[in-house]
C-alpha cells in the first residue's frame, strides 16, 4: 500500500526535492502517514507545528521527521519532547532521508 508523507518546509525547493526522493521510492497516497517538517519558518516554527498536530487526535501517533539546519542539542530535545521521531541536519542526501522514512513508517 503506497504511503503520504506530509512536507512542512517554507522553502518550495526543498519541498520539492523531498517530494522527488519520497515519490521516487514509492510513498504516495491519501492518508498522511509521516510528516517532514523544517524548523525554522513564518508565522509557526516547526516544533510549535509538531507540538500543535500532535493535540490532534488524528495525528497524535502520525511520526514527524525534522529536516532543518538546526542541529543543537537543545533545538533537537525541543523537537523530541514536542513529539518528533527524527532530526535530519540540511543539507542531506536522500538515501539518509529514505533510511529515516522506512524506519518510521510500517509496510
Amino acid at each position: 500500500m503506497a504511503k503520504t508523507i506530509l512536507i512542512v518546509d517554507d522553502s518550495s525547493s526543498l519541498r520539492t526535492v523531498v517530494k522527488m526522493a519520497l515519490v521516487r521510492a514509492g510513498y504516495k497516497a491519501a492518508k498522511v502517514h509521516l510528516i517532514v517538517s523544517d524548523v525554522n519558518m513564518p508565522n509557526m516554527d516547526g516544533i510549535a507545528f509538531v507540538a500543535h498536530v500532535k493535540q490532534h487526535p488524528r495525528h497524535k501517533f502520525t511520526p514527524v521527521i525534522m529536516l532543518t539546519t538546526e542541529g543543537q542539542d537543545e533545538k533537537k530535545a525541543q523537537g523530541r519532547a514536542a513529539g518528533a521521531k527524527a532530526w535530519i541536519v540540511k543539507p542531506f542526501n536522500p538515501p539518509q532521508l529514505l533510511d529515516a522514512v522506512s524506519k518510521l513508517i510500517l509496510p
